[in-house]
């Protein structure tokens, strides 16, 4: 295995993030995880990054705090939108509102304190809640603007925008996050998990996440609040 130098790994705590983390490390990334606290409905998935970025062998991991809850405007950020509990059309309101812009640009900044080669996001355009800052089209102009708008870039060394899973299923990802030795059981999926990260089973990530478990064959290692839901 190759080192090809720093990556900053944005860590979520579910289990797109903590596969994306271990596709960094096995591309030979010496990997420095970021998760964002946003005001997000529970922390239970901030714990969960702590014991991945563990698990996997971060060589740092970093939590930055601000408050996207100052704007509301989705499920996950204001604790008067209820998350929905049936399957959505369009646009879910579960979307934060220039979540993955601003997480990213975090990411960037970090990425050039560290003088860090790569930038790793665990966006994916299959098997997800129709998020508009999850496509192909939103990374390819964030990497435009981090060409434009840092100074390693500028002085010839860009850091390189990574999004490993961004054409991959639900069940490819789990798949790959099982080769590579990732515990999902550590894992914290849900939009409304339990303070001990149990899962309500109900929302669109729990039924994105069963069922990418159905697809591979294997047991579902999520721990719910309801088992027999």
């Amino acid at each position: 295995m190759s080192r090809i130098g720093r990556a900053v790994v944005l860590l979520s705590g579910g289990m797109d993030s903590a596969t994306c983390l271990a596709i960094a490390r096995q591309d030979g990334c010496e990997c420095h995880a970021l998760s964002i606290d946003y005001g997000q409905r529970h922390r239970a998935e901030l714990d969960a990054a702590a014991r991945i970025a563990a698990l996997l062998g971060a060589a740092s991991h970093r939590v930055a705090r601000i408050s996207l809850g100052d704007f509301g405007g989705s499920a996950l950020t204001d604790p008067a939108i209820a998350v929905p509990e049936q399957v959505s059309t369009g646009i879910p309101v579960t979307y934060v509102p220039a979540r993955n812009t601003v997480f990213l640009a975090l990411a960037l900044g970090l990425a050039e304190v560290l003088e860090a080669d790569r930038l790793y996001a665990g966006m994916n355009a299959v098997d997800y809640s129709g998020y508009p800052d999850c496509r192909p089209e939103f990374a390819a102009a964030f990497q435009q603007l981090a060409n434009l708008a840092t100074r390693r870039a500028v002085e010839g060394q860009p850091v390189t925008l990574c999004t490993p899973l961004m054409h991959l299923s639900k069940a490819d990802i789990i798949r790959r996050g099982q080769g590579l030795g990732v515990d999902f059981a550590a894992t914290v999926s849900c939009y409304q998990a339990s303070p001990a990260g149990e899962a309500c089973g109900r929302c669109d990530a729990c039924r994105l996440r069963a069922e990418g478990f159905r697809q591979v064959g294997l047991p579902d290692p999520t721990r719910y609040a309801d088992p027999g839901r």
